[in-house]
């Protein structure tokens, strides 16, 4: 059954609401109570962070944040951290040209389909041609306003596995799933439509984004953060294995900023994050990379 359902604009907008800080509430304390003696790994993979730029940007502030971006690369070590970027697909081969090592560029979607009579769409192929690497697949902002559901982004997923590309898959609950007790329930879901689609998960890195706290300045307490991590981890485990489960690179986003990364990359089952707003600035977002040391 598809969990997850198709949301609406209006549905979306009444979660991205202050009230999410009815979020600490009874169910959630006593799941954390049952994982903290469930969890079988916790992750030793290398630390990743993704910028996800979202429908902003002109061409010369692209060109101004690749130059800061570019300078301030020596701030952080690439053995110790991967960073990607994704810009909307018209500034895609700007920041191609623009960034280079360390960095790799990200689409932000990528066609269900390969080429052909599809207007409007980008296939793996072109991006691979283009020289991206990456993609993201399954953002909650193109669940809510496309109507992609669990099946759609796994062949996505899928797709662009096929074409070679690495791709940053996203999951995650709405306030309204949290709250109501089923925000394990969705996760799985979630995952199984992308165990149900992956062969070679060494090029997967998966994102889970509470929807509650994409853009709405609400983070999840690293607490928070951490459970659903570690029930990721332990999920992932009994469907892939431990080996595959402990080098799956899990990130967190939602609403992650350069005053609360540091707290957030400390626990045990956070491989690093998915940064929407903070990664059009340079300065935060170099921070949020630079989080990757407190992991060393």
């Amino acid at each position: 059954m598809q969990l997850q359902g198709r949301l609406n604009h209006a549905s979306l907008g009444a979660h991205r609401v202050s009230n999410a800080r009815v979020l600490p509430s009874s169910r959630p304390v006593a799941l954390s109570r049952r994982l903290q003696q469930q969890i079988v790994c916790a992750s030793d993979a290398k630390f990743f962070v993704g910028g996800n730029w979202k429908a902003n940007g002109t061409v010369s502030m692209v060109d101004q944040l690749c130059k800061d971006l570019t300078a301030g690369a020596k701030q952080f070590d690439p053995k110790n951290v991967d960073v990607v970027v994704a810009p909307t697909a018209v500034h895609l081969q700007q920041v191609k040209g623009a960034l280079g090592a360390p960095y790799e560029v990200s689409a932000q979607d990528v066609w269900i389909k390969g080429p052909g009579a599809y207007t409007g769409e980008v296939p793996a192929e072109i991006l691979k041609d283009m020289g991206i690497t990456w993609t993201l697949t399954g953002h909650s902002e193109r669940r809510a306003y496309c109507g992609e559901t669990n099946e759609v982004v796994g062949q996505k997923t899928a797709r662009a596995l096929e074409a070679d590309l690495n791709v940053i898959p996203c999951i995650g609950e709405t306030l309204d799933q949290r709250n109501s007790g089923q925000l394990f329930e969705v996760l799985t879901a979630q995952v199984q439509a992308l165990v149900d689609n992956i062969q070679d998960w060494s090029r997967i890195v998966v994102a889970y984004e509470p929807v509650w706290a994409i853009g709405t300045g609400v983070v999840a307490t690293p607490e928070q953060a951490q459970e659903v991590h570690a029930f990721l981890r332990k999920l992932f485990t009994e469907k892939l294995g431990p080996q595959t489960a402990s080098t799956l690179r899990i990130i967190y986003g939602g609403s992650v900023s350069d005053s609360n990364c540091k707290d957030l990359a400390t626990q045990p089952d956070i491989d690093g994050f998915l940064v929407g707003g903070a990664s059009l600035k340079s300065g935060a977002f170099l921070t949020i990379v630079g989080s990757h040391s407190v992991k060393a």
